[in-house]
């Protein structure tokens, strides 16, 4: 019976480690000291990863995990934590599951009974509110909007929303957007439209819908990007 209890080991943990949205050293001690730990690594992008792992000396094995192979790979990734590993989940950039791979691994680890700790830290949506100056007590997060279909039905859902809104878009789409939204919200809404939060060239720009569209077709965007809108009055 001892022999057998020996050979048993402890379930392991998954654990969500938030990574820098830009500057490097937005990253957290316990963020550093987990990965260092940690039995197994997984990434959305191990190349944009090893650049982080590198910067802060972490040398522990690493595998993807982003939304191609995901589904393929979560089963086989909770039996590797019941079976006692220690595995640490990041993104290329933020918290894990925000707009990211992550929600279906925490899922089923949930589901299987296994320790799933969530490290704070950081989010681009976050510092975007803030920054904003509208109201963010209480705010909706859109994260990406669909691209084509259930696009339209949702703008006309939100057109009515009294909560400052939160969304994520690419850049080659913020004009396209803007546009949108000064069609189903009104051209005179007011929003903030950030650009490569906690970077050497964070942006905030501020004004109407119609406003912030103009600015942008004349200054082409780069970076990630965060657009608030402020709810309706």
């Amino acid at each position: 019976m001892t022999a057998f209890k020996e050979q048993v080991r402890e379930q392991g943990v998954l654990y969500i480690v938030p990574t820098p949205v830009g500057n490097l050293e937005d990253m957290t001690f316990r963020a550093v000291s987990v990965l260092k730990e940690a039995d197994l690594i997984l990434a959305e992008d191990t190349r944009t990863s090893s650049v982080l792992l590198k910067h802060y000396d972490i040398h522990g094995r690493l595998e993807s995990h982003h939304k191609v192979n995901e589904h393929k790979t979560v089963e086989m990734v909770r039996d590797r934590i019941a079976a006692g590993l220690n595995v640490a989940l990041i993104s290329d950039a933020g918290t894990p599951g925000i707009s990211d791979p992550g929600f279906l691994l925490v899922r089923t680890c949930v589901q299987a009974g296994i320790t799933v700790q969530t490290l704070p830290g950081a989010t681009a949506l976050i510092p975007a509110i803030v920054s904003s100056g509208y109201p963010c007590d209480r705010f909706c997060f859109e994260g990406f909007l669909p691209v084509k279909k259930g696009r339209q039905t949702r703008l006309n859902e939100l057109a009515s929303e009294t909560r400052t809104m939160v969304f994520y878009e690419s850049p080659y789409r913020l004009v396209k957007t803007l546009e949108q939204f000064a069609e189903f919200f009104g051209p005179d809404r007011e929003c903030s439209v950030a650009r490569e939060i906690s970077k050497k060239f964070e942006e905030h720009r501020r004004g109407t819908l119609e406003e912030v569209a103009s600015w942008f077709r004349e200054h082409e965007p780069k970076g990630e990007i965060v657009i608030v809108v402020s709810g309706r009055r």
